[in-house]
């Protein structure tokens, strides 16, 4: 009888599935924010070994990047679908601030935009990640009153960007969503006041 040890294959596992990783790490970063979640943390949920999660994602910043591509398809406010052009200005950021309050209340674990708490984080190259995908749809709402209010794109992007700040900070505090959309609707008001149309 051999007494030689049979050791574990190594890299990724039979069956692992980078799709799901994402997804479950994804599930992670928004309920504990970036700096509180570990590789271990992630190791552990996985069922992998730190080897598999350096050969799939690189390192934590790696797999962070590939959790935003993936919450900017899936879980974000679809800004290209609200912002419509044959609509009022002041109705489409209102709708915007109210989907936002009801996405960032949506789930008791995950409140809040995974995006607008990792632009926080301690880990600079993760905290410029976040921050890319916050310019970009800073850029998109700017666009959009730029194209018929271009003297007023700039403060009232600041003015929605600010908005949308507090009602994620509320909702990881623990506001829930009826709170969180009297916001939005408060805001919308006062928006409507600058856009008239």
């Amino acid at each position: 009888m051999s007494t030689k040890k049979i050791s574990r294959p190594r890299g990724r596992p039979r069956g692992f599935d980078p799709d799901y990783a994402v997804t479950a790490a994804q599930r992670l970063f928004h309920a504990r924010g970036y700096d509180a979640v570990s590789v271990a943390d992630v190791t552990s949920v996985l069922g992998i070994n730190p080897p598999s999660f350096y050969a799939a994602f690189g390192n934590k910043v790696g797999l962070y990047v590939r959790v935003l591509d993936r919450y900017a398809g899936t879980d974000a406010i679809p800004l290209h679908d609200l912002l419509k052009p044959d609509h009022s200005v002041a109705e489409c950021l209102t709708s915007v601030l109210e989907e936002a309050a009801r996405r960032y209340a949506a789930d008791p674990v995950t409140t809040g935009c995974l995006v607008l708490e990792g632009i926080h984080c301690n880990d600079r190259d993760a905290r410029e990640a976040a921050g890319a995908f916050h310019a970009a749809a800073e850029g998109l709402i700017r666009a959009y009153i730029a194209t018929r209010y271009p003297e007023e794109a700039e403060r009232v992007t600041d003015f929605v960007g600010t908005t949308m700040a507090g009602p994620s900070a509320k909702a990881r505090s623990g506001h829930g969503r009826d709170r969180l959309l009297e916001t939005a609707r408060l805001a919308g008001r006062t928006i409507a006041l600058i856009f008239p149309d």
